[in-house]
């Protein structure tokens, strides 16, 4: 079954809801990507559970320009508002929610404000804070991310074409090739506002007011998150947590070990 939206914020986000199961799912993905990067979880995911599947206001198959505002944006809470919005336009509450990315601290921040609308929280490849710190391990330094800013704004096609060779598992490059375009699609004035709020977040203090049940499931080796992220978040979030590791390179497991993760969706969520 699926269900497609024609009014409101749902509308414009290109949310529709997949499946008939009792429960439901939310799959939110990460920057520079759009819904479609589900694509190969998807089938098996809507034999057990109704998912609702959206793109985020910079994806570049969004029609209205007007919708990404980089001052909204600035912070994760704006994008915790456009959760809480479309889930309450659909009526949905106690959800299962996967974010990809970003989209798991969005998920936590979103959690925080509206606990009603979540269960349990899947965080996949996700990071509080990226660059390095004083008793902390984000991956970067501070000149790296100056590095990758100043890259977007002075040519980001260019960028765009580089980059996903270093996130995306390079033994697949089918996946390296959908999440480029993914990229290419994305306005470059859309993507340099959006790198500066991901690669400079520091939602570290979030993740003690999340008490709910929580799964961070990790690849092996990712450029983006190292492995002690997991950790780090884990001690911190207040819920039951549980980390996952799936044998796998790279930040898009969902693209390049799909059934791997599913394996790992299947294990903690029981199906």
């Amino acid at each position: 079954m699926v269900v497609m939206l024609q009014t409101g914020f749902s509308t414009a986000v290109n949310a529709k809801i997949i499946g008939s199961g009792s429960e439901v799912m939310v799959l939110a993905h990460g920057f520079g990507g759009n819904q479609s990067l589900w694509d190969k979880i998807l089938p098996k995911l809507t034999h057990h559970y109704r998912v609702l599947l959206f793109d985020w206001t910079f994806a570049g198959s969004i029609k209205d320009p007007n919708l990404f505002d980089p001052h909204k944006y600035s912070s994760y809470s704006g994008f915790a508002e456009d959760l809480i919005k479309i889930l309450d336009e659909l009526g949905l509450t106690s959800t299962i929610f996967l974010g990809h990315s970003m989209s798991g601290l969005i998920g936590c921040v979103a959690y925080t404000i509206r606990p009603d609308l979540f269960q349990r929280l899947v965080l996949l490849c996700s990071s509080p804070r990226y660059i390095n710190t004083e008793g902390y391990e984000g991956g970067f330094e501070q000149s790296d991310i100056e590095q990758i800013i100043a890259s977007i704004e002075s040519n980001y096609q260019n960028w765009a074409t580089h980059f996903p060779s270093l996130v995306v598992d390079e033994a697949d490059p089918v996946s390296v090739s959908r999440f480029q375009k993914c990229l290419h699609e994305m306005r470059p004035e859309v993507a340099l506002p959006l790198a500066k709020t991901v690669f400079g977040v520091d939602e570290r203090d979030i993740l003690e007011k999340v008490d709910i049940p929580c799964t961070i499931v990790q690849t092996k080796t990712d450029i983006v998150v190292p492995a002690s992220v997991a950790v780090f978040m884990q001690n911190k979030i207040k819920g039951c947590c549980t980390v996952q590791v799936i044998n796998t390179d790279g930040h898009f497991p969902h693209l390049t070990a799909h059934l791997e993760l599913l394996q790992v969706l299947g294990t903690i969520l029981g199906f």
